[in-house]
């Protein structure tokens, strides 16, 4: 329903800001304000202020922004309507009264619920005696512990016809709110279910279970209320699962299995895993994953996608290694490109043919599990993947019609995108990758392949052309299969950018290794002071890193970004710490060693000073074009000197890549 404006606004006024958050973050009062570490994001120092006041919470780090409500939402993964009633129940208000068939509905709703957890007792109740044994062995023999078969209330759908609909309306629940809840099934209702043949018997209606002979897994909503089920059959069944129809409570499409309990896990620091059925889920679970969910037995939606992005900005989709479990990314990728935002993406971690996590698990353990996870592929990697593979030419790109056809492919999935910046990004990205693939990139001129020469259209393809990874192609006859899979063989790669482009990278390298190594920043404070930048915006942050050196030599490197941020410098400081930078420059990286940094920050300097001199050389010798008087000879002379004495070179991009580095991008 919607709350009126003064509801929402009489919610902000008696329900405290900080007391709220003070909950889950340790706030300490600084004047007018608290501060704290973000509850968002993983930090050492605290960027998190919450203005009592102002009725709002910022993050300097992240950029989190929210009044009361929408930190309930964000904090416990509730939305918007569970958020209000949440905090209207903690200020005493009662909810403005809707309309009569809003309340009708909403009984119905509340009767439903009632129905769907007698049902599940029942379940449970019947897996627990005698004629659940067959069903405790199966569960017994995929490996789950009676504790866990308790946690997520698995039950059984007995092998006897009408056993649900008589146990229930023994207890005082009539057909039609079996029916309405999904339990049992009219002959005209649609779509596969357990039980007898439809139809009438002495005249009367048949109703019949819609699970039968089913181990049967409750499923749940945000709050983890029980509003629907799923059954794996037992015996001989043409549906191996079944799940509840729709209802009033329950839209397959919008619902994800274990949503409840990976919430929480989630926000106590797991990963969010996502999976394809329930007993990988539970089997997840068990071995200490339990930020893990399922949807129900169709492609992920994006209504599902949307929820996991709740949880966490980058959930990674685990997938069975087969045929079909790459289909289920290839169309996860489509659902989610449309509705793709900064921040927010999908990550793959497909496993190895004829493996799913259950089997893995069982197999290698949670260590096999873990590694597969840290090598999970970004959505820009699978979208590649998939155009590739997708294309029907089975990874022959041997004529310039087949490698037109593949980009007017890539740029129609990129065209999927809603997001323009974003779009751009996913644009540039295909592109540095076909460039690396094949040595140009259609419609940019003057592209020049690593080992080629600028405008060979083909790449040097022709003649045994390799990329510049070092990623070779198989002969003539295959033509343009890589080797290794497609993959492997197309990692990122950047283009070399143009001079002024190049400079500016440069000093945004320097930059980014002082922020990221502050104790370098105190040791090369007077170099810094030297240097000149061609930007106005990094002239004032390199002002800016020198203030705070001087006023608090002791800050460590996330206590220096949100000072940074704090002093307006938010959008250089991302600009510095962009992978791109990182892939330019591995001495700007936090993880890289001092002795590294130092290494290549000295010689980095060096070549912006060698620049810099040049330019004033140049300048002093217009000045003397121009009036040739014995001070500006002086002052030439001066110059050169000072420049021969200087033998430093100038790296190009490639130097500065390759110093210092010590993994890939």
């Amino acid at each position: 329903m919607a709350f009126p404006p003064e509801f929402l606004d009489e919610i902000r006024a008696r329900v405290p800001l900080a007391e709220v958050i003070g909950r889950r973050v340790r706030l300490q009062k600084r004047g007018r304000e608290h501060s704290g570490l973000c509850p968002f994001h993983n930090e050492k120092s605290p960027s998190f202020t919450v203005s009592e006041d102002k009725g709002f919470y910022h993050c300097f780090g992240c950029g989190a922004h929210g009044d009361v409500i929408g930190f309930v939402m964000r904090a416990e993964g509730l939305s918007f309507p569970e958020a209000v009633e949440r905090l209207a129940g903690e200020a005493g208000l009662a909810a403005p009264q809707s309309s009569p068939e809003e309340r009708a509905a909403e009984q119905r709703r509340a009767g439903l619920l009632e129905v769907l957890e007698a049902a599940a007792g029942w379940f449970e109740a019947q897996l627990a005696g005698s004629g659940g044994a067959e069903a405790r062995a199966y569960l017994e023999r995929r490996g789950l512990t009676p504790a866990t078969v308790a946690a997520f209330r698995l039950g059984y759908a007995p092998d006897r016809r009408g056993a649900l609909r008589k146990g229930l309306n023994a207890q005082g629940i009539g057909d039609e709110q079996l029916v309405q809840a999904g339990l049992l099934k009219r002959p005209d209702r649609e779509g596969p279910s357990d039980g007898p043949p439809d139809g009438l018997v002495g005249g009367v209606e048949v109703l019949r279970d819609y699970f039968f002979n089913r181990i049967i897994f409750p499923i749940g909503d945000r709050r983890g209320r029980i509003i629907a089920f799923g059954g794996r059959a037992l015996g001989d069944s043409p549906a191996k699962y079944l799940n509840s129809p729709d209802t009033p409570l329950f839209h397959k499409g919008r619902v994800l299995y274990n949503l409840s309990r990976a919430r929480e896990a989630a926000r106590s620091g797991g990963e969010l895993l996502v999976t394809e059925g329930y007993m990988d889920v539970i089997a997840l679970s068990q071995a200490g994953f339990g930020a893990a969910v399922a949807p129900l037995g169709t492609a992920i939606t994006e209504a599902q996608i949307a929820e996991l992005w709740r949880l966490a900005r980058e959930p990674v989709l685990c997938l069975d290694g087969d045929a079909a479990g790459r289909r289920a990314a290839f169309r996860a990728i489509e659902r989610a490109l449309p509705i793709l935002k900064a921040g927010c993406s999908l990550r793959f971690a497909l496993l190895p043919e004829g493996e799913d996590p259950d089997s893995l698990l069982q197999s290698g353990g949670a260590a096999a599990l873990r590694e597969l996870l840290d090598g999970a592929q970004p959505l820009a990697e699978m979208l590649w993947a998939k155009v590739l593979q997708g294309d029907g030419q089975r990874g022959r790109f041997d004529t310039p019609e087949r490698r037109a056809a593949l980009w007017k492919a890539l740029t129609a999935a990129i065209e999927a995108i809603g997001e323009p910046e974003l779009k751009d990004a996913y644009r540039e990205d295909m592109a540095e990758r076909f460039g690396k693939a094949f040595g140009y990139v259609p419609g940019r001129r003057g592209w020049r392949p690593r080992g080629g020469h600028r405008g060979d259209r083909s790449g040097g393809a022709s003649r045994g052309w390799t990329a510049g990874s070092g990623t070779p192609w198989r002969g003539r006859d295959d033509r343009f299969a890589p080797r290794g899979g497609v993959a492997a063989a197309f990692p990122p790669v950047l283009h070399r950018p143009p001079a002024q482009q190049l400079r500016r990278r440069q000093e945004q390298v320097l930059l980014a290794a002082l922020v990221n190594h502050p104790e370098l920043l105190v040791e090369r404070a007077e170099d810094l002071v030297a240097l000149t930048f061609e930007s106005e915006d990094l002239r004032r942050f390199s002002q800016a890193l020198l203030d705070l050196a001087a006023e608090a030599p002791d800050l460590d490197s996330e206590a220096l970004k949100c000072h940074l941020s704090k002093l307006g410098h938010a959008k250089v400081l991302s600009g510095l710490l962009h992978r791109q930078v990182y892939a330019q420059g591995a001495c700007a990286r936090p993880e890289t060693p001092i002795v590294e940094v130092r290494k290549v920050w000295d010689r980095v300097a060096a070549m912006q000073r060698q620049r810099q001199a040049d330019a004033e050389t140049l300048e002093a010798e217009q000045q003397l074009a121009v009036d040739m008087s014995e001070q500006n000879l002086v002052r030439l002379q001066a110059k050169q000197r000072l420049n021969e004495g200087d033998s430093s070179r100038e790296m190009d991009s490639d130097d500065i890549q390759g110093a210092g580095s010590h993994e890939s991008d």
